[in-house]
């Protein structure tokens, strides 16, 4: 059997193997990463979460769609939101109203509490509730994972080591099913978590702390660079009008428009394009806007592998950056790949789908991007900054104008001779630059807080390989 992926077990190891009382007999179970970290998680110390730490969210005849509010009481988080994330997406977070969460209160979930995703391509991604979300419920595509039983450090120990190859090889062994792979909350406490010291936990634990500070301090750099962008704006979308009249003439619609839905003609956004035109705006897009509009390819699934070229779709990009994609394509998906590369300070843009997304790519990239994301190059950034109007592209006036197009409803697609005629203000050069640190700083922090979560996960995988004295003494090497 030299060469092959096998893995032999006599019938009498089958049921000693990771507490395996359902005593699965596929093959994916007993996967060689599977026993490989199982052999040495079994040489240390370890626990079970307790059945009753563990919720599932409710099933959605439980909490319909129609439940779900743009601003509320209890933020509802979905696997949109984990995704990619070991904190939970701000984005499109959604919320519930206090009397639907009093309905479903068993999953609702406090600071240090964890939130796994369950169903599909996406089982096994994990987010922290943080200090600043405080609390949340979650949909039925997700399992809540209950701490308050333990102290901060283990807490945030059990958060490190589920996201460590360990702890996702017998996370990932445990899911069921074909088309639909699924996790059951069952198997959560089936899965071996080992009991580390108290100093080596605590460690770990001052490296999440790190992390949220860094991921806090971003998350206000951010905002600081929105308050910016809105105070030059004067725009109080809030205070837009409300009113459903607007009398047109056909000279001044359909003509210049082509369009005869009263949707496309409300006031607000008379108000809004009136408010722009006055701030020294242009298109995005034409001959004379500000950008280049280059679209990539869409091969279809019969072209999806699991190894060449990433494929990067709307769904693994936010305005924070890419998520790395578990789809790949051949070399030979194109004559000449090259071209679809994105470079660096490309903006790309979501067309389709979660219509509106920018993200600014700062450096090179060996990646082929869905069709439905739009590759905007800025024409003259002596006159236009890349972090600035990733920022504007992101803002509430671009959504505003994607509404219009979309006559209101929610949006599938967005033409491109409808993104090209968006108008973006251009502020003055030292508003921009001033936007731009700030913008830079934010990923600075975004980054520095990525990087100290990985540290804390990397320790506990030494921990596991060699020591926790060894661990101890790359966390303390400043490595």
């Amino acid at each position: 059997m030299d060469g092959l992926e096998c893995v032999e077990l006599k019938y009498s190891e089958i049921s000693d193997i990771d507490n395996n009382k359902t005593l699965r007999f596929d093959s994916e179970f007993f996967s060689k990463e599977t026993i490989t970290a199982l052999e040495k998680l079994s040489a240390s110390n370890h626990f079970y979460l307790d059945k009753k730490s563990i919720v599932s969210g409710p099933f959605g005849s439980t909490l319909k769609s129609s439940s779900y509010l743009s601003k509320g009481d209890i933020p509802f988080v979905r696997i949109e939101d984990i995704k990619g994330g070991f904190y939970v997406k701000r984005d499109n977070l959604i919320y519930i109203s206090h009397s639907d969460n009093n309905r479903i209160k068993n999953s609702q979930l406090i600071v240090d509490d964890l939130i796994l995703s369950k169903v599909g391509n996406s089982i096994g991604f994990f987010a922290r509730v943080d200090d600043e979300l405080k609390t949340c419920n979650i949909s039925e595509n997700n399992i809540g994972i209950k701490l308050s039983t333990y102290d901060k450090e283990k807490k945030h120990i059990i958060l490190a080591y589920l996201n460590s190859y360990y702890g996702q090889a017998v996370l990932l062994s445990k899911k069921s099913g074909n088309a639909q792979p699924k996790l059951n909350v069952e198997d959560i406490c089936h899965i071996p978590i080992p009991d580390f010291s108290i100093e080596f936990s605590r460690l770990v634990s001052q490296c999440i702390i790190a992390s949220e500070k860094s991921y806090k301090s971003s998350n206000i750099k951010y905002s600081e660079a929105e308050s910016i962008l809105n105070s030059f704006l004067g725009i109080g979308f809030d205070k837009l009008s409300n009113s459903g009249l607007s009398i047109k003439k056909l000279s001044d619609s359909y003509n210049k428009t082509g369009r005869l839905d009263s949707e496309y003609y409300q006031l607000k956004y008379d108000e809004l394009i009136a408010k722009l035109k006055s701030l020294n705006s242009y298109k995005l897009g034409t001959d004379e806007g500000i950008c280049t509009f280059k679209k990539s390819i869409e091969p279809g699934s019969g072209y999806y592998q699991d190894e060449g070229i990433a494929f990067i779709r709307v769904s693994d990009i936010s305005k924070f950056g890419i998520q790395e994609s578990e789809i790949k394509l051949p070399y030979d998906v194109d004559d000449n790949i090259e071209r679809l590369y994105p470079k660096k300070d490309t903006i790309l843009f979501s067309k389709d789908g979660s219509i509106g997304i920018a993200y600014k790519v700062d450096k090179d990239l060996k990646v082929i991007t869905s069709g439905a994301l739009l590759h905007l190059n800025i024409k003259d950034i002596n006159k236009v900054l890349p972090e600035y109007l990733t920022l504007v592209l992101n803002s509430r006036l671009v959504q505003m104008q994607a509404e219009r197009d979309s006559n209101g409803a929610v949006i599938q697609h967005w033409r491109i001779d409808e993104i090209s005629n968006v108008l973006i203000p251009v502020a003055p050069m030292e508003i921009q630059i001033d936007i731009e640190n700030k913008i830079n700083e934010s990923f600075r922090l975004r980054k520095e807080s990525e990087e100290l979560i990985k540290k804390g996960i990397r320790a506990v995988e030494i921990a596991i390989e060699k020591s926790e004295d060894e661990a101890i003494k790359y966390l303390e090497s400043g490595s």
